[in-house]
């Protein structure tokens, strides 16, 4: 074998190594549940920065991006920003967008349109990624009627787009005075940690 031969072979094995150790791209696509609205540390304790704990804990090759934005809706920002997201690779996406859009009485057909809308802006831009679609569900204030329309909206898109359903994010912490802050609607530390171990159960196999 020749010097030379030696040269591109040390290159190629050098080159997959690399490739090999860089991390993927696991991305919330959120409003202020993602965001960490209220919390001292957003960054690390909300819900995703509490993912990418366990991440790095089972050694796992993914990095998390946290696109969380407070107030968003499935459109005035959600739909409009996320072909500059995309700007960057995501291997993984969490969408956990349409608690807004409810609790503003939007037409429950313009949110699924909307939600539909980005996930194929995602798969259009990387076809193999994963994705993961948050169910958000409504007070029933909001009236039967609407509240019924709203909760079905997010299965019949999981099943249509055949995307991996989290069926409540806020299992066990909605509605549950110890587990958010004053307001009611969002999550302190212990409520996050809780939408995290929500989260991990469906997003682990994934990865």
């Amino acid at each position: 074998m020749t010097n030379l031969l030696r040269f591109w072979i040390f290159l190629l094995i050098s080159g997959a190594v690399f490739a090999a150790a860089e991390p993927r791209t696991v991305l919330f696509y959120g409003d202020s549940l993602s965001a960490g609205y209220g919390l001292e540390d957003p960054a690390g304790l909300s819900f995703p920065g509490l993912i990418q704990a366990k991440i790095t804990e089972a050694g796992l090759p993914y990095r998390v991006v946290n696109a969380g934005l407070s107030g968003e809706t499935t459109a005035a920002g959600g739909l409009r920003r996320i072909d500059w997201i995309l700007r960057q690779q995501v291997d993984v996406f969490i969408l956990e967008l349409g608690g807004n859009d409810g609790l503003r009485g939007l037409p429950v057909a313009t949110s699924r349109g909307n939600l539909v809308a980005i996930i194929e802006r995602v798969r259009a831009k990387n076809p193999s990624v994963k994705i993961l679609l948050a169910v958000m569900q409504m007070p029933t204030s909001m009236g039967p009627d609407y509240t019924v329309a709203f909760a079905a909206m997010f299965p019949e898109i999981a099943e249509q787009q055949k995307v991996t359903l989290i069926p409540f994010l806020l299992e066990d912490v909605g509605g549950m005075p110890s587990m958010n802050l004053p307001d009611g609607i969002h999550p302190n530390p212990e409520g996050h940690r809780r939408v995290a171990e929500t989260v991990w159960t469906y997003l682990k196999p994934l990865l």
